[in-house]
């Protein structure tokens, strides 16, 4: 039986992404995605923003690559993913992640200017994503 584990997620790209080659030669990319939430307080609005890591894998990861950079609007659809260690002095360590399975880039605007770039292609799936 299978557990539900998806997550979507809207943001930004903290830092242009970061692509790398695993031992067996399958392309992974990383990214930071900031995103924002509103909530009312006693003064007002107050914005609450969380940071989170994010992993594409194979063509997924070579188009993250190609259109993603700083400040980029995207959607993410996904599962979380758990790494757990032990570090040199054997205390056990946890981080959460999201490896992405769908990718929505938001328009990419010129600087200066109201009119966006170019057509691309901005929705990527990556169907049967597999680590390796």
């Amino acid at each position: 039986m299978n557990n539900l584990n998806s997550i979507l997620i809207e943001g930004n790209f903290v830092r242009d992404p970061a692509s790398r080659s695993t031992a067996k030669g399958a392309t992974v990319c990383t990214f930071s995605l900031a995103s924002n939430r509103y909530h009312k307080h006693e003064s007002g609005l107050e914005q609450e923003v969380s940071f989170f890591d994010v992993e594409a894998w194979a063509k997924l990861a070579e188009t993250c690559q190609m259109m993603g950079h700083k400040g980029r609007g995207v959607r993410v659809v996904g599962r979380l993913k758990q790494n757990r260690w032990n570090d040199d002095e054997g205390k056990s360590h946890s981080k959460v992640s999201i490896v992405a399975e769908h990718i929505e880039f938001r328009p990419d605007f010129k600087k200066g200017t109201d009119a966006p770039a170019p057509p691309r292609r901005d929705n990527v799936s990556n169907a049967g994503n597999r680590e390796f």
